[in-house]
């Protein structure tokens, strides 16, 4: 019965942090033209470390991410779930460059939609 058990039980670690989140900790630190040695140098890790990190080998202690995301000038944020398409909504909107100070875009427009309302009407 015990072997049986250990099938359903669940690990409490994940294996890695999610793909999305290793290639844009990976982005950021790129962006800022920084060697995985220059971050590790700045929170006081090895380079090794931040390696295993962005492949996705080694999942950081909370503290660890919540370190490396800020030095990135990013932050970590917990949002219930119902949420959470409306945050991606506004990051991507802020990602994107200006507009016109009038522009308004619907938080809920698929790109396709967001095509269509910039493209000029069609004259009679």
């Amino acid at each position: 019965m015990g072997k049986n058990l250990e099938k359903h039980i669940k690990p409490l670690r994940p294996r890695g942090l999610p793909e999305e989140m290793r290639t844009r900790l990976k982005e950021l630190r790129e962006k800022r033209d920084w060697s995985q040695r220059d971050l590790a140098g700045q929170l006081g890790l090895t380079q090794t470390h931040i390696s295993g990190i962005e492949s996705g080998k080694i999942v950081p202690r909370y503290d660890t991410l919540l370190e490396l995301v800020r030095i990135l000038d990013h932050d970590l944020l917990m949002v219930p779930r119902a949420l959470v398409p409306v945050v991606q909504s506004l990051v991507r909107d802020h990602a994107q460059p200006e507009a016109g100070e009038g522009d308004e875009r619907p938080l809920y427009a698929t790109e396709n939609e967001e095509e269509d309302r910039t493209e000029p009407p069609d004259e009679v």
